[in-house]
C-alpha cells in the first residue's frame, strides 16, 4: 500500500478526534500512532507520547478539526 495519502489519514484522524472532545480541550488518542505523531508535528495536537490517554488540540487544530469533522461527516441538505 505504497499509494496512501497519509496527509488525507491525518485530516481524518484530526476530525475523528473532534468526537472525542471533552474538558479543556482534551480528547482521546485512540488513534494510530504514525498518525497522531503526525499531527503532533503538524502543531495541532499536543504531544501524544506520554501516560495520559488524552492529548490537547491547539488553538488552530482545534479550529481545523471542527472544519474537517462537518466536511467530512456533516449531512449535506
Amino acid at each position: 500500500m505504497d499509494d496512501i495519502d497519509t496527509d488525507r489519514i491525518d485530516e481524518a484522524v484530526l476530525a475523528l478526534l473532534h468526537l472525542g472532545l471533552h474538558d479543556e480541550g482534551r480528547t482521546w488518542k485512540t488513534f494510530d500512532w504514525e498518525a497522531m505523531n503526525r499531527l503532533h508535528a503538524k502543531g495541532f495536537i499536543s504531544d501524544p507520547i506520554g501516560k495520559t490517554k488524552s492529548v490537547v488540540f491547539t488553538e488552530v487544530g482545534a479550529r481545523r478539526a471542527e472544519e474537517l469533522f462537518r466536511q467530512l461527516f456533516a449531512r449535506r441538505s
